[in-house]
């Protein structure tokens, strides 16, 4: 969907935006660190340009493979090359037979259970949970998913503090492990643009380096309001940010794993205000977010959402357009799974019907084979003209794949 030499020029065009006017990093220390490594002072307090030889050089050092670890002990590898995978949403609403409400401890814990069923997703993302005090959510969220599920888990991150907390917790899940080596929980954070990392932000990276946690560096444009409103310089603002939070990681702790992710951007519909989130425009900018993760050799991230509130047919379109289309451009990580209503909602009846979505999306890119035993000519001849299949050997064999 994406050529190349467009790619490139997305790519030319975030450096140039790295150098002129730079990027706004609210952060005093961080500041005089990307300084003492090759950075400029922008115009402004606090805005910073970025160099094309330091940009390279940092982001060089970001690693193509992720590895992410479950509660049972098992591995999964990430790399830009590899199947997508699925996780669940953050949310602040929920939906489930009781009816829409915001999301509890006990909604989390039962979401977590439903998702640990779910044999096409793998892992968890936190969420806002109503009863508990905001500057406990993310370790608080942590306990909840981990407590219900042995997937890897995604947390929340809503202070520096909590970051601390979480590696601990951290520390404790893996058995004494070092989380380097065996990472069972991920964070990550958005840039809020255009061009600009905010003092919370940067904090929650500073407190989360160091151990070798996974971080989501995500670039969250809105074609036409904090971005261009065409897709392609809401890709080059987007790819901007990202790539200012890549080096930022890499200067905190040089080798952290970062994953791209320009899969968040949105598009608003001018006639209500409205943040589009299952829109084609949506699938075609996960698309070249995956493409240029691949171009930086870096795995990539995206949202597969709705923005309808119920169950339905636009529901089912929008979803089915996002899962097939962000796999078939082998997006790393996919998102979304349960979420609904524009990313504010998840649901525990939206994640099966996202299960079996993948499930259909993951047997159609699968594809068949095309060897003798699967073509069966010999099979077929046995059974000759005006026969049937359903006593055959071969279909007993094979009919459950």
């Amino acid at each position: 969907m994406i050529r190349q030499t467009d790619i490139e020029k997305i790519d030319q065009a975030a450096k140039a935006l790295l150098e002129n006017p730079g990027v706004k990093i609210e952060d005093e220390e961080i500041v005089n660190r990307l300084l003492q490594c090759g950075a400029k002072p922008g115009p402004e307090s606090m805005v910073v340009k970025f160099p094309k030889e330091m940009a390279k050089e940092y982001l060089s050092l970001a690693p193509e493979k992720i590895f992410l670890a479950n509660r049972a002990g098992e591995k999964q590898q990430i790399t830009p090359e590899t199947e997508s995978c699925f996780w669940t949403a953050a949310a602040l609403f929920y939906l489930d037979q009781k009816g829409f409400r915001t999301i509890d401890q006990k909604d989390l814990a039962d979401f977590s259970r439903v998702i640990e069923a779910l044999p096409h997703v793998d892992g968890i993302v936190g969420t806002s949970t109503e009863d508990t005090p905001p500057e406990h959510r993310d370790f608080v969220g942590l306990r909840i998913m981990a407590a219900n599920t042995r997937k890897p888990l995604r947390a929340l991150s809503f202070t520096p503090r909590g970051g601390e907390a979480m590696i601990e917790m951290g520390k404790v899940l893996s058995g004494g492990k070092n989380l380097k080596d065996n990472p069972v929980f991920s964070v990550g954070f958005t840039a809020h643009g255009p061009l600009r990392w905010t003092s919370l932000a940067l904090r929650v990276f500073k407190a989360t380096a160091g151990h070798g946690i996974p971080a989501t560096i995500n670039g969250e444009p809105m074609a036409g309001a904090s971005s261009p409103v065409t897709l392609a310089g809401t890709a080059a603002v987007g790819t901007a940010e990202i790539l200012s939070g890549i080096i930022v990681n890499q200067v905190l702790e040089p080798g952290r794993p970062c994953f791209f992710n320009l899969g968040f951007a949105h598009v608003m519909d001018m006639r209500a205000g409205f943040a589009v989130t299952g829109g084609p425009e949506n699938a075609l900018l996960a698309v070249a977010g995956a493409d240029l993760a691949r171009y930086y050799r870096i795995p990539s991230v995206s949202w597969m959402c709705s923005d309808s509130v119920f169950y339905d047919a636009q529901n089912s379109l929008e979803k089915m357009l996002a899962a097939f289309t962000h796999s078939q451009a082998r997006v790393s990580v996919v998102w979304g799974v349960g979420s609904m209503e524009s990313e504010k909602t998840i649901s525990p009846v939206q994640a099966v019907i996202d299960n079996e979505i993948i499930g259909m999306v993951k047997r159609y890119l699968t594809g068949f084979h095309t060897d003798d035993e699967s073509i069966a000519l010999d099979v077929i001849r046995q059974v000759g003209i005006t026969g049937q299949f359903l006593a055959s050997e071969h279909t007993l064999k094979h009919y459950r794949s």
